[in-house]
């Protein structure tokens, strides 16, 4: 027979694993993008990026300095993305293409910072607080 301290050791382990698993689904504040798919067209690339707001508040304004870098890692072309508005708590999904590059000829992808980044038409930060970033490709994101 199992005594009450034995009992309570051995559903430690189940209560932990619950807390993690409600710390995982919780999204702390911040932007996430990810590189989530590309396809080379008319000599170019086209990158399509999942964007999430985890904030509070709608951001009405934002975007990101990019910088894209070739297959021997050197610099091969710096841009701004408007990512546009992006609704609290709602994923997008936003499409840029490049026409100078073919996408085999990208090792990765820099989000430099936010160039702007506007809640209610003010200037805001929270554009580069709490920056997730992935990638579903071969292509890797990083900043």
């Amino acid at each position: 027979m199992m005594k009450n301290s034995q009992i309570a050791l051995l559903a430690l382990p189940l209560l932990w694993g619950a807390g993690i698993t409600q710390a995982e689904d919780t999204n702390a504040p911040g932007i996430s993008i990810e590189l989530s798919a590309t396809q080379t067209e008319n000599a170019g690339c086209r990158m399509s990026f999942l964007i999430q707001n985890h904030h509070a508040q709608d951001i009405t304004d934002v975007v990101y300095e990019t910088v894209l870098f070739g297959e021997k890692g050197q610099v091969a072309q710096m841009t701004l993305l408007d990512f546009q508005d992006l609704p609290a708590g709602r994923p997008r999904v936003r499409q840029f293409h490049f026409s100078a590059l073919i996408c085999d000829k990208i090792s990765r992808v820099l989000i430099n910072g936010a160039e702007r980044c506007a809640i209610d038409g003010q200037a805001a930060k929270s554009c580069d607080q709490g920056l997730e970033l992935k990638s579903m490709t071969n292509i890797e994101l990083i900043g």
